[in-house]
């Protein structure tokens, strides 16, 4: 295990990067690294989660997680930020993980509320921080209520943050109040990243540092430049978020990953095809889709 250096510079825009599978539910690697290439060079993403949520990692083996990672840096590690989502309800497998990606030269990693489990705030702060100290690599958390059942509270994410290599959150617990707390209590230098694309202007105005997108895919272009004008250009941030807002909501009408990989396939990539329990868009579903986003309805 390497010593700690430092936060490695992540970025203000970073997306959790969709996983592509074949219509037989195989991962398409050659894909991957279109996808990857994609986002950084076209979009705009200063850095990319492998194997997080939006991925698909509940439905991922240990080894396609990894290998996901290795295809994505060798794609694009030299220009971008490589996060990898280590986290799961298993605390020993979370931090084999972590453990596995720090060999493989991952830029950090993220960990996400064990979900199901529901443990309390002490539960947390031991889960946490059980991975922290197993590597040497940066430590994103990942505070989302809605799908773990639990909320990391302030007090507990505070004390996690005296750990050395736990530099950020994301926060997509949607509570502003406690999101606001969260942005005036942190140490300096740790980041606070938006977790839900709709809120990143007010998180930014609360003091937060950027986001983790899932629009990212498709305007991660249009959002950079809103982080770009923001703060000295508010007025012209004002107006990004404002024109972006219907395509957030779009995105998230039906169980996500499923809309931004129909919206991304229908931009010339092999990635519409989700694994079980989730399910493909119906046709009526993709033409609303499609008046919101602006890709054709015949797709």
């Amino acid at each position: 295990m390497g010593a700690f250096q430092g936060p490695k510079d992540w970025g203000r825009l970073i997306t959790a990067m969709l996983t592509p599978f074949r219509a037989d539910g195989t991962v398409n690697e050659a894909e991957v690294a279109r996808i990857a290439t994609y986002l950084v060079d076209v979009q705009k993403n200063d850095g990319l989660v492998v194997s997080g949520t939006t991925g698909e990692s509940p439905t991922l083996s240990e080894h396609e997680k990894l290998r996901l990672l290795e295809i994505v840096l060798e794609a694009v590690g030299n220009r971008a930020a490589v996060l990898f989502g280590a986290g799961t309800y298993n605390t020993a497998e979370s931090i084999e993980m972590a453990r596995q990606a720090e060999r493989r030269g991952a830029h950090g990693i993220m960990l996400v509320n064990p979900y199901y489990s529901r443990p309390g705030q002490a539960g947390l702060f031991a889960h946490f921080s059980a991975v922290a100290v197993e590597t040497g690599l940066p430590v994103l958390l990942y505070n989302i209520q809605g799908r773990s059942a639990i909320n990391l509270e302030t007090p507990t994410l505070l004390a996690l943050a005296e750990i050395p290599n736990i530099v950020g959150v994301k926060e997509a617990s949607g509570n502003m109040g406690q999101i606001c707390e969260v942005c005036a209590a942190v140490p300096e230098g740790f980041r606070v990243y938006s977790g839900d694309d709709g809120i990143t202007l007010p998180i930014l105005a609360a003091g937060g540092h950027g986001v983790v997108s899932v629009a990212g895919h498709i305007v991660g272009a249009e959002m950079k430049a809103m982080l770009d004008a923001f703060p000295m250009r508010f007025a012209d941030a004002l107006r990004i978020h404002q024109s972006l807002l219907p395509t957030f909501k779009a995105l998230f009408k039906w169980p996500s990953p499923v809309p931004v990989k129909y919206a991304l396939s229908v931009r010339g990539f092999d990635c519409a095809s989700v694994r079980l329990p989730l399910v493909e868009l119906t046709p009526e579903e993709k033409a609303e889709l499609a008046g919101v986003v602006g890709v054709p309805a015949w797709a």
